[in-house]
């Protein structure tokens, strides 16, 4: 299984999503992340994500900013989307019908929060990068349930 977390600069949420992913999911499977801008590409995620995603134990430092390309519509499974806006700009991208069933918005997984987003923590404060990790995780393992059963 090959999974795509996207987020707008790949810095915040889909860094976490992508580094809770592989904490969580099976060997096997293969977890990655992209934006759908390219202002960042190359750097590393948010000090303020790598400080909250190494508090659990999780190492997202050596990530790099990407956006997504054409190739990942071909690569990955799933592709999960952070927000509306993302959902929208990934789909829009998509060839075919094939690519675009490839892609959904994250928190659907979860079930009572369907078009729920997630929200960017990029200006708010530490807690609030606190609380998406929490909200990251849960979406997590809603989404490994999904596929694992």
């Amino acid at each position: 299984m090959k999974i795509l977390m996207v987020c707008l600069g790949n810095i915040c949420r889909s860094p976490l999503a992508e580094g809770i992913m592989k904490a969580k999911a099976p060997q096997d499977f293969f977890i990655d992340s992209a934006g759908t801008i390219s202002l960042h590409e190359g750097k590393h995620p948010d000090k303020r994500a790598v400080i909250t995603a190494a508090n659990y134990g999780i190492d997202i430092s050596k990530q790099r900013s990407r956006p997504i390309t054409e190739a990942d519509f071909e690569k990955f499974d799933k592709i999960y989307c952070m927000d509306v806006d993302v959902l929208a700009d990934v789909v829009s991208k998509a060839k075919n019908e094939n690519q675009r069933q490839k892609v959904s918005l994250f928190l659907e997984a979860l079930g009572d929060h369907q078009n729920a987003e997630v929200p960017d923590p990029y200006w708010g404060q530490m807690n609030d990068f606190e609380d998406v990790f929490h909200l990251l995780e849960r979406g997590c393992e809603s989404i490994l349930k999904e596929i694992l059963h």
